[in-house]
């Protein structure tokens, strides 16, 4: 049987737009044999996704995307295989969450100043337990006709320098890998190209997370090209990277991003699931 595995995805307990148990269900409808749920700075959906793969039979790696932040760089760093109830991570969630929550409420003000009321109440009714993100905002702003797409949302609200943008000090960077190690997962630098850097700052960055004890780096994901997979799996061998395959799946309504829709991870890379398989 062949192995499809997808170790970056996301369900409504973040920004994504499909419940847990929809997420793994439409995984095993995709042909994916290994998922990761990987939200952002929360671990609230595995347990409903961990028992409908178990009825799907699809294994489904507990995972979480930390919000992280190196030399005022905002990272995101993917844990994979984390238990997701060990203390270092509990404490980066608390944490994360407490800033999401105070930015969630600045993001409100900011947007009634504008005239644009109700939106943090509206979000958290459909948000329950899970994190307020600023897609959460672009989709309220969509939902109420105050722009026609989640990017004019960013581009006339939400984006740095726009009238409801708040800046946020994230985890750092150090801490959020020795949170992720601390509870048994592998840290993988989720998406490297997308934080367009310049070749010297990559560098750093991928030196500064070998010598925090990262492990891994996103080689694939659902929007990179042959090119760009080339360049990715060069930073793997170079810095002795394994290296993941992640769809970074957020809605159906996106046709370009799918579980499971991936290109073939290069022969020259170890692929990350040998960590822990």
């Amino acid at each position: 049987m062949t192995q499809i595995y997808d170790l970056h995805s996301h369900s409504n307990t973040s920004d994504g737009a499909l419940s847990p148990r929809d997420l793994v269900t439409r995984a095993a409808e995709k042909a994916v044999t290994t998922l990761a749920l990987t939200d952002h700075d929360t671990v609230y959906g595995l347990a409903e996704a961990q028992t409908c793969a178990q009825q799907l039979n699809i294994r489904l790696i507990n995972g979480i995307e930390v919000s992280a932040q190196w030399e005022k760089q905002y990272i995101h760093i993917v844990g994979l295989n984390i238990d997701p109830q060990h203390e270092a991570l509990q404490k980066i969630i608390r944490e994360s969450q407490i800033m999401r929550e105070e930015r969630a409420e600045k993001i409100a003000l900011k947007l009634a100043k504008k005239g644009i009321l109700g939106a943090l109440p509206a979000i958290q009714k459909i948000v329950g337990e899970g994190m307020v993100t600023r897609t959460h905002f672009a989709d309220f702003l969509v939902s109420h006709f105050h722009v026609a797409t989640q990017q004019e949302a960013f581009d006339r609200y939400l984006a740095e320098g726009k009238p409801a943008y708040v800046s946020t000090t994230w985890t750092p960077l150090e801490t959020a890998v020795q949170a992720i190690r601390a509870a048994g997962g592998v840290p993988v630098v989720a998406h490297p190209l997308r934080y367009k850097l310049t070749a010297a700052r990559m560098k750093k960055l991928l030196g500064a997370f070998k010598n925090f004890d990262g492990q891994a780096i996103e080689v694939v994901t659902g929007r990179y090209n042959p090119d760009e997979i080339r360049i990715l799996a060069n930073y793997a061998k170079q810095f002795e990277f394994a290296g993941s395959v992640g769809s970074d799946f957020h809605s159906p309504a996106n046709p370009w991003i799918e579980l499971g829709k991936l290109a073939t991870l290069p022969v020259s890379v170890k692929p990350v699931w040998e960590l822990w398989e």
